[in-house]
């Protein structure tokens, strides 16, 4: 789509999605089942079904309305992940969300934080954005160093924050803004500047993520 840009680093290519990336979308993601299963969105009394195609369409809608980026990622001309702008704002807030994934077997290769540069530097630059924001759940190990390396600074603990994997989920928020990196985040990391300790989350909020937050008498 036209709005959605198309964006390359080496062997990485970010490109807006398209309806007939449905069938070979939905073989990545039964082939990593197990290794995305307890990071999925799902929706309150919804079903399992992967359905990639209805999916891609209601992404792609909220391309139109100018709220998302939809992306897949190829590489080396591999579908091999997505991910997705969302939640996009502007006016006085100018800000977005980021959510992606990537398969097992390219997992460890520098994809995840490279696109995730890409993007924030695309909506920072390009778009004008003022505030990128990643929310991850406590339990999610990979994504947690994805944040840590490109210097996203820990902003706090949210409880019940998304549907994932059945349950209502805690989920720890990081954020840059646009004057933290007027050079670009892929520079920034690729340079050896990135703040690594910004994204150190404190002992009293990882513990209560091993909590249950407690709900009223029934």
């Amino acid at each position: 789509m036209a709005s959605v840009p198309t964006l390359v680093d080496g062997s990485l290519t970010l490109r807006p999605i398209r309806v007939r990336d449905a069938r070979p979308l939905e073989r990545v993601l039964l082939d990593n089942r197990a290794w995305l299963r307890r990071w999925e969105a799902t929706y309150p009394g919804g079903g399992t079904v992967i359905d990639a195609r209805a999916s891609i369409r209601n992404l792609n809608a909220h391309a139109r309305a100018g709220t998302a980026l939809p992306f897949v990622l190829e590489w080396e001309g591999e579908l091999v992940g997505q991910l997705n702008v969302s939640s996009i704002t502007h006016g006085s807030l100018a800000s977005a969300s980021i959510g992606y994934w990537v398969a097992k077997d390219v997992a460890g290769r520098g994809i995840t934080p490279t696109a995730v540069a890409l993007a924030t530097d695309h909506c920072f630059r390009v778009l004008r954005l003022h505030r990128m924001e990643i929310c991850i759940r406590p339990e999610n190990g990979p994504s947690l160093r994805v944040v840590e390396k490109l210097g996203f600074r820990y902003e706090g603990l949210r409880r019940r924050f998304i549907h994932i994997d059945g349950d209502w989920r805690d989920h720890f928020a990081f954020a840059l803004v646009a004057e933290e990196v007027p050079g670009g985040v892929l520079r920034r990391w690729r340079e050896g500047r990135a703040p690594t300790a910004a994204a150190s989350i404190p002992d009293a909020d990882r513990e209560a993520a091993r909590t249950p937050l407690r709900v009223g008498d029934r």
